[in-house]
This record gives C-alpha cells, structure tokens and sequence, in this order.
C-alpha cells in the first residue's frame, strides 16, 4: 500500500518536473526568436540618381507695371476691360481735365500780358526810357509765365492715361468716377498691366539648401491647377541677402525677425510655359536639380551606418557573415546615394536592424519605441 503511494507521488514529481522543463524550453525558444535579427540585403547596382532642391514659390509676369496718373483728377473714362491685350501708346482711360483746361486758359492769359510787357518795356529800355532792372523784371515775369503754360499744358496732356508697355490688363481696372489720386508713395492705381507671354517663379530656398543652387540649373514644377503636369523652368538669379535681411542690424525688418530660426532666400526661375497656361500667382511647387549622376553605383540610405571612423556599410561575405565596409559617398536622393569609393557592383550589404518582437509582454514591461538602428 505504501509502496503505491509512492510511485504515486514518483509519477507526479517526474510530470512536474517535465512540465517545468517543457516551460523552460519553450520560454527560452520565445525569447530566442523576440531577439531574432530581421535581415534583408541590398545589392550595389547602377541606376540614375539625381540630388534635388524643394520649394514653394509664386508665378508672376516678368515685365509688369501699375498704371497710375501724374495728377489728382476724377476718372471719365476706362477704355480697356481685364484680359484685353493693349498695346505701347494706347489710350486706356481718360481723367476730367476741366480744371486743369480752365488752368491752362489762364496761364495762356498771363503769357500774352506778359508779352505784352515785356515788348513794352525792352522797346523804352532801348531808348534809355526804363532801368535794366524794369526789363529784367518783364524778363523774368514773362519766362514765368512761359513756364507755367507749359506745366497746364503738361496737366491737361496728364488726363490721357496710355498704355507704358504692351501686354495684358490683368485685373479689373478701376471704374470711371473713382478719384485718381497722384503721388510717389500710394498712388491711385487705375490697372495693371503684365507681359503674360514671360513669367517667373520667385521661391524661397531653405539656408541649408542654398549652397547647393547655382544660377542655370533646370528644375521642374507643378500647380494645383495641374497636379499631373510637371512644367520645366531654369534658375536665372539668386537672391544676395535673405528675405527678411536679418544681417542688417539697422534694419526695423530684421530686429522684428530675429527670433526667427530658419534662413530664406529668393531664387528666382525663369518659367517655361509655350502653351500659356499658367497665371501670376500660383503656387508652385519646385525641383530644383542641383547634381544629375547617370549610372553611378548606389545603395538605399537605409544601408548606411556610421561611427567614429566614418560611413561604413556591412558587407555580406560568401559565407553569410559580415564586414564592416567604408564607403565613400557623393550626392543623395530621396532614397538612394551614390557609392564613389568601397564596395563594387554586385556587392551585397546587409540592409536591416535587430528588432525585438513587439509582444502585449515586451511592449508593456519594455515600454515599446521604435527598434535600434
């Protein structure tokens, strides 16, 4: 009886001790398999790489100019209306000159008076009858006359407005009755008008990005208007200081910025546009090429690794281990770079990054995040 019990009791530690073990051994494969390395590979090969330059920018005409008046008068008439083409010379709206008519009616009265006098006076200072200075006075009363028809004869000739430069009135102009007021700095302007035949995209490059762009470089760009047409323009000017002149400690521009982190500068493209289907202010979306590299080796990015001696790649050998390899790089793109020095192609290099797996255990008792690199 006794001895049943214990073969019993036997039986029961054996089971518990291979449930234990089996426990053990499944644990250990479970944590074998979370540190697992996931390794993919990538081979050096040639294929075209061109590095690039993003921005925003806006579409505006080349030659363009503000139609304004030399005077201060009501409009009377607007002869053009928008996107009717005019050409240098053309009249395109008129001003109500009967002010400035009745001006020059009597600056013409005051010439002839002063003709008159002037006539009088030289005739009696060339028989010694008047002084020189009463002719020098007729003198100078008479060219002030002269000159001041000549300034309402000016006005009066101001009241036709014409067109500076062939082009395009873009924009409504403004409707006859409106004052035109003249000056320098906010001058009434009654229309604009643009050469649309000629445009350019004026975009802000980032200071990182700068060093890269040169003038002459092609580029390619979209619009909303056509998001699947990719038009071609070509850098023609780079701005010499940035956009808010914040090295100008003069400036009220750049003590307002100065807490502003990020440097821009203007580039300015010269657009091509044969078909004409592009309008000042979109809003394009540029590629500048700024390096052009036709089947040069290359890797994916994600192949890189660095450290204190470099850039190096692991370079997969025969038997499936790997080396630490330096490489030389040169230009980038958004997914690949170009291979100058290291590796040959047909080299395979390992592409990849242990990453344990991300179980509901490892996530909550390790707290998740993304995997070393």
């Amino acid at each position: 009886m006794k001895t049943g019990k214990n073969l019993k009791l036997t039986i029961i530690v054996v089971l518990l001790a291979a449930a234990g073990f089996g426990g053990y051994y499944y644990y250990q494969r479970q944590q074998a398999t979370n540190q697992m390395t996931a390794v993919e590979t990538a081979e050096v090969q040639k294929q075209d790489i061109r590095a690039t330059v993003s921005a925003t920018g806006t579409l505006r005409p080349v030659d363009s100019v503000e139609v304004s008046s030399k005077i201060t008068a009501r409009i009377k008439t607007v002869l053009v209306k928008e996107n009717e083409r005019v050409t240098a010379g053309q009249t395109v709206a008129t001003l109500d000159g009967k002010d400035y008519e009745a001006k020059r009616e009597q600056a013409q009265y005051k010439v002839v008076n002063a003709k008159a006098k002037y006539d009088r006076v030289s005739y009696l200072y060339g028989l010694g009858a008047n002084t020189k200075e009463e002719y020098e006075d007729a003198v100078y009363n008479y060219d002030t006359a002269q000159s001041n028809l000549e300034e309402a004869e000016s006005d009066v000739a101001e009241t036709v407005i014409t067109a500076p430069m062939d082009g395009v009135v873009v924009g409504e102009p403004q409707t006859p009755g409106t004052m035109a007021v003249q000056g320098t700095s906010n001058p009434t302007v009654i229309m604009r008008i643009a050469d649309l035949s000629k445009k350019q995209i004026r975009a802000k490059i980032d200071e990182t990005d700068i060093g890269s762009v040169r003038v002459g470089q092609d580029a390619t760009f979209t619009v909303n208007a056509y998001p699947e047409q990719k038009f071609k323009a070509k850098v023609s000017k780079i701005s010499q200081t940035d956009v808010t002149s914040s090295w100008d400690t003069s400036s009220s521009s750049s003590s307002s910025s100065s807490s502003v982190s990020v440097v821009y500068y203007y580039v300015t493209l010269d657009v091509d546009d044969p078909e004409n289907l592009l309008l000042p202010g979109m809003t394009a979306q540029v590629e500048i090429v700024t390096a052009d590299r036709p089947g040069t080796l290359a890797l994916p990015i994600s192949a890189l690794k660095t450290n204190v001696n470099g850039t190096y790649v692991l370079l997969v050998q025969p038997d499936g281990t790997t080396v630490e390899q330096p490489v030389t790089t040169g230009i980038y793109s958004d997914e690949y770079v170009e291979i100058l020095d290291g590796v040959s192609e047909g080299d395979r290099v390992e592409n990849s990054y242990t990453a344990p797996k991300k179980t509901a255990f490892s996530q909550s008792q390790r707290g998740g995040g993304p995997p070393p690199v």
